[in-house]
């Protein structure tokens, strides 16, 4: 079964930046495309930025400009640099992985808090 861990998140000021990082283990990690999602306290959870097996991203309107998702094959990791940091970011943010020409991410992490502070 693949298996993701997050980590990185935590307690930041506005205008701060973190870095989240996601292992990924018992899975092909070059023929999955990897995301990262978000869910803040009673809303729904929301797709912040993904990257296909290719290398290929695509974000949310909302983080554009200020977050930036990458993977390191050789390490079984992707991560998603947030910079910028608002209190609108706050959630707790969740690793994803579906396999390669799929449409569902499908595995996903335990997640991580992110707390921004104003």
């Amino acid at each position: 079964q693949v298996q993701l861990v997050e980590s990185g998140g935590g307690l930041v000021q506005a205008g701060g930046s973190l870095r989240l990082s996601c292992a990924a283990s018992r899975l092909t990690f070059g023929t999955y495309d990897m995301g990262w999602y978000r869910q803040a306290p009673g809303k729904e959870r929301e797709l912040v930025a993904s990257i296909t097996s290719r290398g290929s991203t695509n974000y949310a309107d909302s983080v554009k400009g200020r977050f930036t998702i990458s993977r390191d094959i050789a390490k079984n990791t992707v991560y998603l640099q947030m910079n910028s940091l608002k209190p609108e970011d706050t959630a707790a943010y969740y690793c994803a992985a579906r396999k390669q020409y799929t449409s569902s991410f499908n595995y996903w992490g335990q997640g991580t808090q992110v707390t921004v502070s104003s």
